[in-house]
């Protein structure tokens, strides 16, 4: 009989990439998996993998008096081998399972410690101490799963193992909804796909705009994801009226109905301003434009000129440069075969390196030797 898996989020959406396309089908083979997300629909399910839907809420105090109590109830009658929790609110509700048996594998997807200073709810100072005093009980007693190496600056002392398991790209989830035949449109087409906030430039990207259209007066731009900022502030961005129209703002959307707008697109933006812990982690968009065939035009961050440079998939700049991203973006225009070679570089690098399936054996790997570990234990 396989072991049960508990895949656990109050937070993420019901079709995060990572969860539900990555760690989910990378481990059914081997476990019985059940996977339990906000909002979850029946077009969500996988062969092998068990989905539980959960309620969503905005708000944290709601969230653990609401989605907790609902979480327990229909998931600690599984009596889970394994439970792999996706963000530290969940950590009271972890012990829980652990008392009831279970290893748990506590994953951090973000550096909260630095991230504090930029959150604009949620962020109360009851909320930061609850996070510390839970997130240091968790180095204790769990198991740990990082998503970026600097993480570990952070997180020194840990009791039992720990793993580093980065969010690259699965390339073969990517290819099943690429269009093959990729065209550039008539127009000039940009591409955006996460979150969209100021902290990740969007002042900086409605400025560049601007000087685009001066050249290129019917480029458009899609844009991918959560929006970080109300109407009015965008609004009140000096200029936003001359290219608002031009935007198309979809909202957060499944990634794989994301993927065939990138066909035909100049360039994948993925710029982000020096702040909370964003010098030190990976955007996952940049290796989603690698996979893509999108040359990239992101921050001049010294971990991202690692990628971007060596790889020569396209260009790192200031992100408060307006003016060198209008320039960039009109290079790439003017220059399709250069920009197809940047694209087809990246696409090769994600290949060679930056692919899921490279992660996928240290998942599995952690998640046998975790799991073997209660066997002997036994």
């Amino acid at each position: 009989m396989k072991q049960k898996v508990l895949l656990l989020s109050s937070v993420h959406p019901a079709t995060d990439p990572r969860i539900l396309y990555k760690i989910a089908p990378s481990i059914a083979p081997d476990y019985e998996v059940f996977c339990a997300l906000p909002d979850i629909e029946n077009h969500t399910s996988q062969a092998g993998i068990t989905m539980i839907r959960l309620p969503r809420h905005r708000s944290l105090l709601v969230r653990v008096i609401l989605t907790h109590p609902v979480l327990l109830w229909k998931c600690i009658r599984l009596r889970p081998d394994l439970v792999h929790i996706f963000v530290p609110e969940l950590i009271p509700v972890a012990f829980l399972f652990q008392w009831l048996g279970a290893k748990v594998i506590y994953e951090v997807q973000e550096n909260l410690f630095k991230k504090f200073e930029i959150k604009t709810y949620n962020n109360q100072t009851i909320f930061q101490i609850l996070f510390k005093f839970f997130d240091h009980a968790a180095r204790r007693h769990f198991y740990c799963i990082f998503t970026e190496d600097a993480y570990l600056k952070e997180y020194r002392s840990l009791k039992h193992p720990f793993v580093i398991v980065h969010n690259y790209v699965s390339l073969p989830f990517i290819d099943k909804y690429l269009k093959t035949k990729q065209t550039r449109q008539s127009d000039p087409v940009l591409f955006y796909s996460g979150v969209i906030s100021m902290e990740r430039c969007f002042d900086v990207l409605v400025a560049g705009l601007i000087i685009l259209k001066e050249k290129y007066p019917n480029f458009k731009m899609n844009l991918f994801g959560p929006v970080r900022f109300n109407i009015t502030e965008a609004q009140a961005l000096p200029g936003y009226a001359t290219i608002s129209r031009h935007l198309t703002f979809f909202g957060y959307t499944d990634f794989r109905l994301v993927i065939p707008f990138a066909s035909g697109a100049v360039a994948g933006i993925a710029l982000l301003k020096p702040v909370a812990d964003y010098q030190d982690s990976y955007t996952t968009k940049l290796f989603e434009y690698m996979a893509l065939k999108l040359p990239v035009i992101t921050s001049d961050f010294p971990l991202y000129k690692d990628v971007v440079e060596k790889s020569d998939c396209g260009f790192c700049i200031s992100p408060y440069n307006a003016n060198l991203l209008a320039e960039k973006i009109t290079w790439l225009i003017e220059n399709p075969l250069e920009a197809e070679d940047m694209g087809g570089n990246g696409r090769r690098a994600v290949e060679h390196m930056y692919n899921w399936k490279n992660e996928e054996k240290t998942l599995l790997s952690f998640y046998e030797n975790t799991l073997n570990t209660k066997k002997l234990a036994a």
